[in-house]
């Protein structure tokens, strides 16, 4: 009887849902049939207005909901308590900014903004120079390109094969890093519990999606080059490296800017490598990570939300530059 009755409420609460959706998509449906009433019997000048209103209504109400929203509560919680009950003022900032492992999570967050972006811009260039000349750079590139089609979680478990130890010496090491460290004559040890070893192993893990994200981008804008001008520093006599150096990259600077700030938004909000590979631990956690400790485990939405903010301040102005310097380009045009 009682499983009976349990069947009999989830079906009821399903037909309600199902009643609400039906409902609502009807309601939407005849605010649009309005609209497009009263447009028709409007002047032109105010059907502009009425049709920017009935297709830009919805993204915006949806943008509210899903981002705007959330994220005036999350500025709203982190002046306030644990349960966000309590007004607390800064309190949750100065936490964040005094406390010896919220410290090294900040240095952490650091190092990967700065290491990150700089080698897969760098490593992504170097690939995109060498297979310019190339007949066939087909096949490289794809080679280099085909980690981006991985997610982070994929590609966290297949590092963290990489990086497997075996403490055993009589079992056969399966980690191609320690096995690698014993042909070359090295004692090797376990290098996810290492610090600071770990945080940059961790970002190779990164840097090894990125480069190809990177490679096809550089590539294609020195694709762009006109061949006049590289002919004419040939004639010159640059060398190789002055053509690089001189020519090639002030012509591409603008996609090397875009590419960095890019693959260091990435960077700032890494958070999949770190929960497969290391859980935040062995003082490998960044702020993502952190943020979701505090919010999700410790259900502490202060500091939590505290996190979330100065992620979204670290982000932001990265997201601004992108857009200005996108403006520009295109009025150049």
């Amino acid at each position: 009887m009682l499983e009976i009755a349990a069947r009999q409420t989830q079906l009821e609460q399903a037909f309600s849902k199902l009643t609400g959706l039906v409902i609502t998509v009807f309601l939407f449906a005849l605010i649009v049939i309005a609209a497009f009433w009263l447009a028709e019997r409007t002047s032109e000048k105010l059907q502009k207005y009425i049709k920017y209103l009935i297709f830009l209504t919805p993204a915006l109400v949806f943008l509210f909901i899903g981002l705007i929203g959330p994220a005036l509560r999350t500025l709203y919680l982190s002046f306030r308590d644990a349960r966000g009950e309590n007004f607390v003022g800064w309190e949750n900032y100065h936490w964040a900014f005094t406390q010896p492992e919220i410290l090294e999570v900040l240095k952490n967050t650091g190092i990967w903004m700065v290491v990150a972006p700089l080698a897969s811009t760098g490593f992504g260039l170097t690939i995109a120079v060498l297979t310019d000349r190339m007949r066939r750079p087909g096949v490289v590139k794809s080679l280099i390109f085909m980690p981006m089609a991985i997610s982070f979680v994929g590609a966290g478990i297949i590092w963290k094969f990489v990086y497997q130890f075996q403490p055993n010496d009589r079992v056969a090491e399966i980690g191609l890093l320690s096995q690698i460290a014993e042909w070359l004559g090295f004692v090797p040890t376990n290098w996810i519990l290492t610090s600071p070893l770990n945080t940059f192993l961790l970002i190779i893990v990164f840097v090894w999606i990125q480069t190809g994200f990177a490679m096809v981008v550089l590539s294609a804008a020195i694709k762009a080059i006109p061949d006049e001008i590289l002919e004419a520093s040939m004639l010159d006599g640059a060398s190789g490296w002055k053509r690089f150096a001189k020519v090639t990259v002030p012509m591409i600077r603008g996609t090397i800017i875009v590419v960095l700030s890019t693959i260091t938004i990435g960077a700032l909000k890494v958070f999949d490598i770190i929960r497969t590979m290391t859980g935040g631990n062995f003082k490998t956690s960044v702020i993502a990570n952190e943020m979701y400790n505090q919010s999700f485990r410790a259900l502490n939405y202060g500091t939590g939300s505290a996190l979330a903010i100065i992620l979204f301040i670290g982000v932001l102005p990265l997201v601004v530059y992108n857009v200005i310097h996108l403006r520009r380009e295109r009025a150049e045009r």
